[in-house]
């Protein structure tokens, strides 16, 4: 018994032998989620709101083409360190009496 710990093919050799095998199946079987799930069918009722909705670029994109960006101004957010408000051009001690 104590011949065969020593022996480095078995106490190295096998274990990543079945590594590599267990790994191939456990592998096939994730993979095989992927296209079962393209399979899948998709409820009628879903279906049916999914076509119904008719969103496309173009309907969208004529929905904003007449907007004017004139008045539009780009405002940096705040980083976490820093107080929105003050960022923002906003008094804090106005918003603190409006607050209470």
């Amino acid at each position: 018994m104590r011949a065969l710990f020593k022996n480095k093919t078995l106490r190295y050799g096998v274990p990543m032998l079945l590594l590599v095998v267990g790994g191939s199946f456990g592998l096939r079987e994730f993979s095989q989620i992927r296209y079962d799930a393209v399979k899948m069918k998709i409820d009628p009722e879903l279906e049916k709101k999914l076509k119904m909705n008719k969103i496309s670029l173009e309907s969208e994109y004529e929905k904003i083409k007449d907007s004017t960006f004139e008045d539009w101004k780009n405002i940096r957010g705040p980083r976490p360190w820093e107080d929105p408000d003050l960022l923002q051009g906003r008094n804090p001690e106005i918003l603190k009496t409006k607050a209470t």
